[in-house]
């Protein structure tokens, strides 16, 4: 049985540079499935020409910034992580090679041999944020799954974590005990009773 070998982290994007090169439908969708997730990114996003949508999603985000020209091999100087999504695969492949020849962290939109990293639904509520990887294979099942867990996650999550993150200050021992109390008061979570 095939099997999600994926490594999940939860990437800090104001503290990284992150190179969208892409101005149409794409690019937007990418841009604000990031801006929604970290409204703070630092973004550049490079295109001869961009949506009216994308520029007004710009407008309202100081940390991202447009450049209005075509992709050139240097724009790749002090990046962390690239998203290509042009409408030319040529172009893309190049970005992805020059990319892999930098060890940069490349996705190509729509064209998972040339992903790095996948970008899976995600869930947020307060501190509390969830990642859905369907390995690349199905975007629709990951969407319902944000779905479902929107919806079963209680509104109040936060005020629990918060809660706890004060009464985890307030324990005394070694870091075993103090895991083993945080066990014994979380253990509710999991009881379906």
């Amino acid at each position: 049985m095939e099997r999600n070998e994926l490594y999940p982290i939860f990437l800090k994007l104001q503290q990284l540079n992150v190179l969208i090169v892409g101005g149409g439908n794409v690019g937007l969708e990418k841009l604000s499935f990031m801006l929604k997730s970290s409204p703070n990114a630092n973004v550049e996003v490079v295109a001869p020409k961009f949506l009216p949508e994308l520029e007004a999603l710009v407008e309202r985000h100081p940390s991202v910034k447009l450049t209005y020209r075509k992709f050139n091999r240097w724009m790749l100087r002090k990046r962390h992580m690239v998203i290509a999504c042009t409408d030319d695969l040529a172009v893309n492949k190049k970005i992805y090679d020059l990319s892999r020849k930098r060890y940069l962290i490349c996705n190509i939109a729509d064209t998972p041999p040339l992903c790095d990293y996948y970008l899976g639904g995600i869930v947020t509520k307060g501190n509390v944020k969830i990642a859905i990887s369907t390995n690349g294979k199905s975007p629709t099942t990951a969407k319902r799954l944000r779905e479902f867990f929107e919806e079963i996650i209680p509104d109040d999550i936060n005020k629990m974590v918060e809660n706890l993150n004060e009464y985890r200050k307030t324990l005394k021992g070694n870091f075993e005990e103090k895991v083993q109390k945080m066990n014994e008061i979380t253990e509710a979570l999991k009881n379906k009773e």
